[in-house]
C-alpha cells in the first residue's frame, strides 16, 4: 500500500502562485511515478502532469511539476493562478512506461482545494 498525503492548497488571488506537496510513503517501491489530477466534475479528475522516478515528465498543463527523490515527494508549482483553476488537487502515484505513457494505479491522497478569487 502506498499512502499519500498532500499539502499547499489555499486561497489565492488571480495571477498569484501556490506551491503543492505530496509525500508518499509505505510500499513506494511498486510505484515509479506520481501525478497531479484536478476534479473536473463529480466523477471525473484530470491529469494536470505526472513525473517518473528518473525524471522523465509528462505534462499536460501550464504548471511545472517536479520531485524530490530523498524525501519521496513530488510537487506542483502553479504560476499565473485563474479563477478556472479552482479545484481540488490529488495526487496519485503509479506508473510511467518508457514512451512517457502515465498509468494511473488506485493509490490517492485525501485532496487539498485550491481556491482562486478574481
Amino acid at each position: 500500500q502506498v499512502h499519500l498525503v498532500e499539502s499547499g492548497g489555499g486561497l489565492v488571488q488571480s495571477g498569484g502562485s501556490l506551491r503543492l506537496s505530496c509525500a508518499a510513503s509505505g510500499s513506494v517501491s511498486v510505484i515509479n511515478a506520481m501525478a497531479w489530477y484536478r476534479r473536473v466534475s463529480e466523477k471525473r479528475r484530470e491529469m494536470i502532469a505526472a513525473i517518473s522516478n528518473s525524471d522523465v515528465e509528462a505534462v499536460k498543463g501550464r504548471f511545472t511539476v517536479s520531485r524530490d527523490g530523498a524525501k519521496n515527494t513530488v510537487y506542483l508549482q502553479m504560476n499565473n493562478l485563474k479563477p478556472e483553476d479552482t479545484a481540488v488537487y490529488y495526487c496519485n502515484a503509479g506508473i510511467m512506461s518508457d514512451s512517457g505513457t502515465y498509468y494511473p494505479r488506485d493509490y490517492w491522497g485525501q485532496g487539498t482545494q485550491v481556491t482562486v478569487s478574481s
